[in-house]
């Protein structure tokens, strides 16, 4: 039996990640500072917000910041004021102001634990991250801390992370294509990618830093012990995540600079089709936890 790592190995294997990931991040999940980027972050902001008009907030403390997706697009947009990232990787916050001074954005930045914020009581209007609950150990902890360091009426926003159920049916798709592989490969004339690519030196920690997948009523149970109220907790993308885990897992089979441009547009444009049809036809009518991605928004105690 694998040894069980305790709360504190997952901190430092943690860091080691996504230190080592950070040189590669942006290119491996299609991270994009531009208008779809942009419509990406505000779109996603507005849906756990349930408000189609955004809000502007002074102070904005993002946790788990990585390099800068949602901050940055944020600010962008004018929808946070001051922004302050915050990571357990020192190296995901050096790549993060290298895309702020492209950008010409300004950022603070802190190397900082969810479970111990280095902030003052009552510092921000809202506290916000994408994809980073499910690498915190100690959850409670963590929305307590959420909790302390905003203002009166500040909100959460937490949007990106796996559902339970969800993340079983990702695994329909992933398996059908990597039976497919080698007929697609084939078929656009791709090589296999060699083995012990550099690429992604760390895919071998990927299954130790994930440690939750979550029920819906258990990120609303997190958030209501800690004290916020008006605490809502919604799905997004099931048809999306379906088609982008199909040909994910079926790019990685092949040597990257194999694999045509015309496949690239055509994964891309139809992720964000099935992404819309999901949002307008299926997310308002089907329950959360089917989907792959789960979001909370919730506001802190007056």
């Amino acid at each position: 039996m694998p040894h069980a790592l305790s709360a504190e190995e997952i901190r430092v294997v943690n860091t080691r990640y996504h230190d080592v990931a950070a040189s590669h991040y942006d290119a491996k999940w299609g991270i994009d500072f531009g208008d779809v980027g942009l419509e990406q972050v505000t779109g996603k902001v507005r849906k756990a917000l349930g408000s189609p008009v955004p809000e502007r907030f002074p102070r904005a403390l993002e946790i788990g910041a990585g390099t800068g997706y949602f901050t940055l697009n944020l600010l962008r947009a004018g929808m946070i004021g001051h922004a302050m990232c915050s990571d357990i990787s020192p190296g995901m916050l050096k790549t993060l102001k290298a895309n702020a001074r492209r950008l010409g954005l300004k950022v603070q930045t802190e190397p900082a634990d969810a479970e111990q914020l280095p902030f003052e009581d009552g510092s921000f209007d809202l506290v916000f991250g994408h994809a980073v609950l499910h690498h915190v150990p100690d959850l409670p902890r963590a929305f307590a801390e959420f909790a302390r360091v905003l203002a009166p009426e500040g909100r959460i926003v937490f949007a990106g992370e796996p559902s339970r159920y969800g993340d079983c049916l990702a695994w329909v798709p992933k398996r059908v294509a990597g039976t497919v592989a080698p007929l697609w490969r084939r078929a656009i004339g791709a090589r296999r990618a060699r083995p012990g690519d550099d690429e992604a030196p760390d895919a071998a920690l990927e299954g130790v830093v994930d440690v939750h997948a979550f029920a819906p009523p258990e990120l609303s149970r997190a958030a209501r012990d800690a004290g916020f109220r008006d605490v809502h907790v919604r799905g997004e993308e099931l048809l999306a995540n379906w088609f982008g885990w199909t040909n994910r897992t079926l790019e990685a089979t092949a040597e990257p600079a194999d694999v045509p441009w015309a496949w690239r547009q055509y994964a891309h444009r139809g992720y964000l089709l099935l992404q819309s049809l999901d949002r307008r036809l299926l997310e308002s009518r089907l329950p959360p936890a089917i989907f792959y991605n789960l979001m909370i928004a919730a506001r802190a105690p007056a």
